[in-house]
């Protein structure tokens, strides 16, 4: 029996929940959260949704019931405030994961634990270290969300469905987020010739680089959260997993030597399957990439440091 478990259901959790009984991928799903009486209304709420969908059961449960989950999500913890920066959040978060990693390991026999609370790079850094799993079965949902705004942004000014383009970005799953603008192809060639060959102005780089890195102060700002792409992703994630499809994910994970870097976390496109992280794919980046990539990733490794992990 497929069985995820998610821990913390805020507005990310429930989203996240919902987009996996809506998408018919697990046949049972544990929620748990601090507060009982809130996990057990989302609980009753999305049971009821399973009228329309396939069979399967959703349980307002506690971390005994992980003890078989394949999957295990931790979306709990603080979210960002107006303004505040993902890297802001941790010290406030790593506690969080702390308390919940120590429950989880009384408990559960393993299987692939997915972070997706902010910071997501340093949090996944964390949990690589302080859990007993093989490090490829800590992932980050990290830049997975942050490619999909890429994607959608260059879909809108090349007037092409999202899905036909490849586009990824890599780094920290937050301002120094780095988009490989030498890698974005449509149908096999470069963007700037197929906007080329359909009469179509080049894209203004450093306005969708903005974009990206801005979207989440933006919907923040206006809503108080972000939710509703992370849960889809979330459940992305999930489904490459259950289905062990080897889909190619920009996930985060603790490294071990790839591009040059080691013992810090983040985001670069990866093999997912059943196992988690099967493997990590080396692209070629120009200069200026490189550099983008080493700017993050400096960022990353000084707040992992501060954790004492």
């Amino acid at each position: 029996m497929s069985k995820i478990a998610i821990i913390g259901t805020g507005s990310v959790g429930a989203t996240a929940a919902f987009a996996l009984v809506a998408g018919d991928l697990a046949q049972e799903i544990v929620l748990i959260d601090i507060d009982r009486s809130r996990v057990e209304g989302e609980a009753l709420d999305l049971g009821d949704s399973t009228a329309f969908t396939a069979p399967k059961k959703v349980l307002a449960g506690d971390y005994a019931d992980c003890h078989n989950a394949q999957i295990v999500v931790f979306t709990a913890g603080t979210s960002q405030r107006p303004g505040e920066s993902r890297l802001a959040l941790v010290e406030r978060n790593c506690e969080v994961l702390r308390t919940v990693l120590d429950k989880l390991n009384n408990c559960w026999r393993g299987g692939i634990l997915v972070i997706v609370s902010n910071p997501v790079d340093v949090l996944t850094y964390a949990a690589a270290k302080l859990t007993g799993l093989e490090i490829s079965r800590v992932l980050g949902s990290g830049t997975i969300l942050d490619s999909a705004r890429f994607r959608y942004a260059l879909s809108t000014h090349a007037r092409i469905d999202a899905r036909s383009i490849h586009a990824y970005v890599i780094g920290e799953h937050g301002d120094s987020a780095v988009p490989l603008w030498s890698r974005v192809t449509v149908a096999g060639i470069h963007l700037d010739e197929f906007c080329r060959q359909r009469g179509i102005a080049p894209p203004d780089r450093e306005n969708i680089n903005n974009a990206i890195r801005q979207a989440a102060y933006r919907i923040i700002e206006r809503k108080g959260a972000t939710y509703y792409a992370i849960g889809l992703a979330i459940r992305r994630i999930c489904e490459a997993v259950l289905k062990d499809q080897k889909s190619v994910l920009t996930v985060s994970g603790l490294l071990e030597g790839q591009y040059g870097y080691a013992n810090t976390a983040f985001s670069l496109p990866t093999v997912v399957g059943k196992n988690g992280r099967a493997a990590v794919i080396e692209l070629p980046l120009n200069p200026e990439e490189k550099a983008a990539l080493e700017h993050s990733a400096a960022l990353l490794k000084t707040a992992g440091e501060r954790l004492g992990i």
